[in-house]
């Protein structure tokens, strides 16, 4: 990690703990004004979307996930200290389990989170799908550039060609998720 780096990492965390917050504004010192999402799922036309950048890291269990393309993957970004990502992952595991037979395939991103506390609530949720233990950021700096997870929870849909198709800030509604993963998919 460089000193360049460190205020954008910084930034980031703040931003992240701003989003779990609960839905209010708040400002930093600077002014930089951030309002928390709501989980409305936006849907990119295929015009618009971004190359989302190569995704791979050691789960919060120690194996290994990578992204590949071809598939559809939704990307949740998550802390176990988090409330709205604690009552967003019913609405995930339940997602998760009705897209897989289609190919969508589910990765979680724990950002921010201890791993032994990660671990306790994955084996208390039970998602069915891994998630990529990123305590440093890594992967969520990986997207700057593109449609970055601007809180926690996020959530993103990569399509088959490896591009961001939609994205959710905040936790996401069931029905907007699911018909969101749906129209992507089906392309």
């Amino acid at each position: 990690m460089t000193a360049k780096s460190l205020p954008v990492i910084a930034a980031l965390a703040v931003t992240a703990l701003a989003g779990c917050a609960g839905g209010q504004s708040s400002s930093d010192p600077g002014g930089t004004r951030f309002v928390a999402g709501d989980g409305k799922v936006q849907v990119f036309s295929a015009a618009e979307r971004h190359k989302a950048p190569a995704i791979e890291g050691a789960t919060i269990d120690g194996a290994t996930e990578k992204l590949a393309t071809g598939k559809v993957y939704v990307l949740n970004f998550w802390a176990s200290w988090c409330a709205p990502c604690r009552a967003e992952a019913p609405v995930l595991k339940d997602i998760a389990a009705k897209t897989k037979a289609a190919g969508v395939q589910f990765v979680g991103i724990n950002f921010k989170d201890l791993q032994a506390s990660a671990q306790a609530y994955d084996r208390r949720v039970q998602p069915g799908y891994p998630s990529i233990f990123d305590k440093t950021g890594k992967v969520l700096l990986s997207f700057q550039g593109t449609v970055p997870p601007a809180a926690i929870p996020s959530t993103l849909i990569i399509d088959s060609q490896g591009r961001i198709a939609g994205r959710a800030l905040g936790a996401v509604k069931y029905n907007e998720l699911l018909s969101a993963i749906t129209k992507v998919s089906d392309e």
